[in-house]
Order: C-alpha cells, then structure tokens, then sequence
C-alpha cells in the first residue's frame, strides 16, 4: 500500500480508496467514485488534505472542485502540519498493519475498516484523558466485563454487558 488518501472529517480520518500502485489515473477513478452524488464517501466533504505527490494532477483537482471539494495540500517538508492523518497512520502501523500478513488487496480494505472503526470507537486515546472519540451508548456502572475481539484478536475492547 502506498499512502492512503485521507481526510479528516471533524478530526475524522476517512480512508477513500487503496491500491498496490496509486498513480495519477487510480486517483482520478477514486476521486470519481468517492464524488458520487448517490454513494459516495466524499459526497458531503468540503476539502481533502493530501501531500504534494504528483498523482494529484489538475484533473483530479477538477474533479474535485466539481463536487464542491476543495484540496488542500500540505506544505513541503511540513509533516505536523497534517498531524491528524500522520497520527492515525502511525497507530494503524504501530498497531495493526505490522503485526499482520496482509494477504491481498480486499484484506487490506477490511483490516483498514476494521481499524478505523476500532480506532474512533473503542480505542482510548490520551490525548481526550483516556476517553473514546466516538462514544456509543454505555451500559451499566456494574455487570460483568465482556471483550469485544477484532481482527482476530489484534484488537479488543472491554465493556460492561447489560
């Protein structure tokens, strides 16, 4: 995998298309389909950070912009100034990714889904003292504990069954 295309949405990082060798032409097919008035993922985005490559051409840029999004690139040599994303690919490298065996392009799509979800529902994160970014409903102050395991049991979280 190289570089995923994210985009922080309320701080929320949205992995929109992966693949063995993203050139220009595979952006412009992603930027395309995450465009879509009907389904896509991008649809009710308003910018797009992404780096300085070259496969962010003037047509993707165009495709974007006809969708009302705008692309914001990060400067060169300016890595903290996209730290949301910086951050979520070191905790899914750290975490996950090299501590598996990827085994083909639609693994490496559930695991990046599994991840994503794990990471803004069920994983603390120190910097919001230990709380969860997306908090579902909680249950009980007491019970007993149960685990939730994903990925095999990569990742797990604990909560307090009903």
């Amino acid at each position: 995998m190289s570089g995923p295309c994210l985009l922080p949405r309320f701080q929320r990082v949205q992995i929109v298309g992966v693949g063995p060798h993203p050139g220009e032409a595979f952006v412009l097919e992603v930027a395309r389909a995450a465009t879509e008035a009907d389904d896509g993922r991008l649809r009710a985005a308003r910018f797009l950070i992404c780096d300085r490559e070259t496969k962010w051409s003037l047509a993707v840029r165009q495709t974007l912009a006809a969708a009302g999004i705008r692309l914001v690139q990060t400067p060169y040599a300016a890595p903290n100034r996209n730290a949301y994303a910086e951050r979520f690919v070191r905790s899914i490298k750290e975490e996950c990714l090299n501590r598996l065996v990827i085994l083909g392009e639609a693994h490496l799509r559930r695991t990046l889904g599994t991840f994503t979800e794990h990471y803004y529902r069920e994983r603390n994160h120190q910097g919001l003292q230990d709380e969860l970014i997306m908090p579902g409903p909680t249950g009980p102050p007491r019970g007993p504990i149960r685990c939730r395991p994903r990925l095999g049991g990569l990742l797990r979280y604990y909560y307090r069954a009903a």
